[in-house]
């Protein structure tokens, strides 16, 4: 977790330095949830990329332990009754497993795509089976094949909570309300509280028409970025 309101005070004492400009809880809330999906959504081709590559002996140095460390945090699963098709959970963003119980076996079944779906059910030996079942994710619905009514469980990786600054207005300044229903933290990990900072900035930036804010923001977080890739 990395503390919202660190993040923010950060942000507005740099953003406020030589004059460049005030940033609105609105638009801090708005930039920091676009900053924190963007470095989350980075976690992924991160690991896609360190996964081609030998990994380090050194537990604590090795890029792939730590990405998943960061991953397995959002990490969830969830169970219910399936008829025909369901919706994915809300919070969805990728999907780990999906299975069910048939007669005491635990079944995956395999995710596949519409036209790989074809392929297999033109075949006698190929065609999905209770035993070897598939299933297709088409924007918010999950359909099995063979269709049957079953329990299943889906276990995926969930997105972040939406992260926010509540605030009360006291003698026109805003002051953080930590007790409000709706505040929230960054879910990342503590080790993102720089990127976070930096990123918000540089979005901040393009809105204050600060193109060295910007440029000064997007080099420290490309120069950030390449040293934890080396």
């Amino acid at each position: 977790m990395v503390n919202i309101d660190t993040v923010y005070q950060r942000v507005l004492a740099l953003a406020n330095k030589e004059q460049r400009g005030y940033i609105t809880p609105q638009e801090f809330n708005l930039f920091a949830n676009q900053a924190q999906m963007d470095i989350f959504e980075q976690y992924f081709y991160d690991l896609g990329q360190f996964l081609r590559i030998p990994g380090n002996s050194t537990e604590h140095a090795d890029a792939v332990s730590i990405l998943q460390e960061k991953i397995n945090t959002f990490e969830t699963s969830v169970s219910y009754s399936y008829v025909n098709s369901t919706e994915i959970p809300e919070n969805l963003y990728r999907v780990s497993t999906l299975s069910y119980d048939l007669s005491g076996r635990n079944v995956m079944v395999e995710k596949v795509s519409q036209k790989q779906l074809a392929s297999l059910s033109a075949g006698p030996l190929t065609a999905p089976s209770g035993r070897y079942p598939v299933y297709t994710l088409k924007e918010k619905n999950i359909r099995i094949y063979p269709e049957r009514s079953r329990y299943i469980t889906i276990n995926y990786i969930r997105k972040p909570l939406i992260a926010k600054w509540s605030y009360v207005v006291v003698g026109e300044k805003p002051l953080v309300n930590t007790g409000a229903s709706d505040y929230q933290h960054f879910e990342l990990h503590p080790s993102e509280e720089t990127k976070l900072v930096l990123k918000i900035l540089s979005l901040a930036g393009v809105t204050l028409k600060d193109n060295n804010l910007y440029q000064i923001a997007s080099a420290e977080d490309s120069k950030n970025i390449q040293q934890e890739k080396q």
